[in-house]
Formats: structure tokens, sequence, C-alpha cells
């Protein structure tokens, strides 16, 4: 495993103490991010195969099965990429040795001694009847970054029975992180954080004009078990508006997207009964971005190419899938007034990212297949270099019920200095 100079003896600070990393202890840490490259490059077909429909059946085992019924009736085509490491910072990784022994599950939603990395950085046992919840919160706490920009954003609303784009929306949006700190000044918490949030996002419509200037705050609490928090500006009305709970399962102006599903799920933990229902080596939208064949839209002011869709109606991220180890989680809602009956992710067991996701309705049967692009940070924008934060640069929510998909072209950077904790305020929302 490669790791630079600079990344070998990286010291943080937290409250009061030093750690610095060697390269022993690097290896050691390690094991917190399992990758076996080795085993995962001799079960992977070779970069560059096609699974179509007409040879999925030779590869199914590593295909999970909802994909594999639309390669097979034609839908989709995956192309493999090479195997490649998402190693994750050294700052998160000398967090994750630190405090992955001392963080605690107390009450559901409740999370103690949780300071900074990876909440929980032993891998899930079997007879642990909450590594589920575990795992919940790895991914929820998963290293992306301490802040992100994201200049540009198009929504694209398709009709899968009319192979047409509906609606195009255009965003920009940020994101900070108040607490759990890992990489970027202050360590490990922005103060004062008078809403008590663990991270935020804003996000604004530029485009088009019916519904320009609307934008959202979204808080994740630092605390679980407290009423969400969410507030809405309104051009129309002039007014800011806080979103209900139940709102946030609301299509999300008018696409295929609730507000829940912003980075995978942005519901609360406690919201939700976590089980680990198995594990897989299966094909996942892992990439590298300068590899892919992109599309000719341009970023209006980076030399930067959005990744392109394809498949039935253009609903598919057009990247390179690569082999990778996960665990399959679910998460069931114990709230009677939600519209879904469960999700189900696939956890990658290096990152904690979840890039596949099947939401089920309430009858129990599928509804909605969610799938985010993640590129590695070094064949990405050179803002992105070294940053050892998967990079989500394109997603897609296919609802399959009611024939309509929503795709996302974006360009993401991470770790920007220039983010103010003001604009994660309900104030600035005018």
């Amino acid at each position: 495993m490669a790791w630079t100079t600079s990344v070998l003896f990286k010291a943080i600070l937290f409250a009061g103490t030093v750690l610095v990393l060697t390269e022993n202890s690097l290896a050691e840490d390690i094991a917190a991010f399992p990758f076996d490259e080795a085993g995962l490059r001799a079960a992977s077909p070779s970069p560059g195969t096609a699974i179509s429909s007409e040879n999925i059946t030779q590869y199914a085992d590593i295909v999970e099965d909802v994909l594999e019924s639309q390669i097979a009736k034609n839908l989709l085509t995956i192309t493999v990429g090479e195997t490649i490491s998402f190693e994750p910072h050294a700052a998160y990784v000398a967090a994750t040795k630190k405090f992955g022994t001392t963080t605690q599950l107390g009450a559901p939603g409740e999370l103690s001694a949780y300071v900074a990395g990876k909440p929980f950085g032993a891998l899930p046992a079997i007879d642990d009847p909450r590594s589920g919840e575990k795992l919940a919160w790895n991914m929820r706490y998963a290293y992306g970054g301490d802040s992100v920009v994201i200049p540009e954003m198009y929504w694209y609303y398709r009709n899968m029975r009319k192979d047409s784009v509906q609606r195009k929306l255009k965003f920009s949006a940020q994101s900070l992180k108040f607490a759990h700190r890992t990489v970027k000044e202050p360590l490990p918490s922005v103060e004062p954080n008078p809403y008590q949030v663990a991270s935020a996002i804003y996000l604004k419509v530029h485009a088009p004009q019916d519904i320009a200037d609307t934008q959202l705050v979204l808080f994740y609490n630092k605390v679980d078990t407290e009423p969400e928090q969410a507030w809405m500006y309104l051009p129309i009305l002039r007014r800011v508006r806080r979103i209900a709970t139940k709102a946030k399962t609301d299509s999300f102006l008018g696409s295929d997207i609730m507000i829940e599903d912003f980075l995978g799920y942005s519901g609360r933990i406690m919201d939700m009964n976590w089980k680990i229902i198995g594990e897989s080596r299966v094909l996942l939208p892992f990439y590298e971005y300068s590899k892919q064949q992109h599309s000719n839209d341009k970023a209006r002011k980076h030399d930067y190419k959005f990744i392109d869709f394809h498949g039935e109606s253009h609903c598919y991220p057009k990247v390179t899938w690569q082999l990778r180890d996960a665990y399959i989680l679910e998460g069931s809602t114990t709230r009677s007034d939600h519209p879904i009956g469960k999700r189900i992710f696939y956890v990658d067991k290096q990152t904690s990212v979840a890039p596949l996701t099947y939401i089920y309705d309430k009858a129990g049967d599928l509804w909605k297949i969610g799938i985010g692009g993640v590129s590695h940070p070094d064949y990405h924008v050179a803002e992105n270099k070294g940053s050892g934060a998967p990079i989500l640069d394109s997603s897609a929510m296919i609802d399959i019920q009611n024939r309509t998909c929503t795709t996302i072209q974006m360009i993401t950077i991470v770790n920007n200095d220039k983010m103010r904790a003001k604009d994660f305020t309900p104030n600035n929302l005018r």
C-alpha cells in the first residue's frame, strides 16, 4: 500500500493530545477499513469487460439481483473498472484508532463518547444484536471531507415511458461538518454551534425561473433523539418555513427524491430498525473520474465535464463498476406515518459509503433504486487530490413503479477553506 511521507507522519491534535502516525501503526489501523486488493483483483472480471444481457449469467454471482434483472432485460450494461483502493485520509484513520473503541450505544438514537473518525472501528460481530445500528452510524459519519462545495449541480426529471426529459433544474450546494472534524481547522468542532448540529447542508435553486431562489437548510443533529431540523425559503411566499418531519418524505420539488434520501439517508438513526442481513462481493459504482467517458456538458466556471448517463431512458450513471466487499444493511421504518417500508443499503466495507440503495414500499414491493457514482479523489479535480474522501459526482433515483427517474450531475470539491458557519442558518435563507 502506497503512502506519501506527509501521510505517514501526519500529526493530528485532539483535546491537547498529539498522535503521530508511523508506517507500522497505519498498517495496523487499516484493518478497520478492510480492502482485500489481491482477492478482489483475482475475483474481478478484466477491466473493460462489458456485462450485458448476452453474458449476465456468467457474472450473476457478482451483480446484485435487481441490477442483474435489469441487465437481463437489456435495460442496462455495466462495464467493469480497475480494482483500486479508496484509502481514507490518514487523520480519519488516526481518529478511528484513538476513539473507535470508546464510542458506545445507549438507547436507540443515543451515541455516547463519540469524538471523531469511524464511530465503531471494530468489524461487525455476527453475535452482536446491535451490529446493524453500529454500521448505520459508521455510514452516517463516513469520511467525506470536513466541508463540501458543489458550485454546479443539475437535476434532470426523466419520463421512462416516453424516454424524455421533463424538467431540468440547476442548483448549487454546500455542506459543513460542525462536529467530529478530522482534517481542517478548527478541530474537532466549529464553534459557536447554537443549533447543536453535527453537520449541515445548504441547497439553492438557480433555475428554472418559477422556482429560482428556493433554498433549503438541513441539519443532522448531534443528538439523534432531538426533533429533526430543516428550513426552506419559498420565494413565491417570501417566507422561511420550517419543514415538518413528515414533509421530509414528500417529493422534493417534484423529483423522485425525498429530503430524507439526501446523502443516502438523512433521517434519524432512531427512526429505523437496523440489521445486517448479509455480506457480498459485488460490483459497485466506484471508479476513477478521469478515466470515464464524460458527457459533452461542461461546467460553466470550471474545466470540468460532467458524468454522463446511459441505459434505459438514460437513468443510470455511465461509469465503470468496481468489485468491492460490502455489507448488506437493512433499515426498516418504525414510524407508522412513513411511506417507506424499508431501505436496503450496500455499504462498502472500506469507506462505509453506500452507493447502491433499494427502497421498498409499505407492501414490501421494490419502489426505487438509488445509485451514487463515487470517484477516487486522486482522479478527480485537482482540489480533491490527496483528500482521502470518496467523491460523489453523479447520482440517480429510479422509480420503477411510476416509471420515472431523477438523475444528477455535479462538480464536487471537498475541504474548501472558504466555508462560513453563518451560511448554514435559517436566518441566511433570504
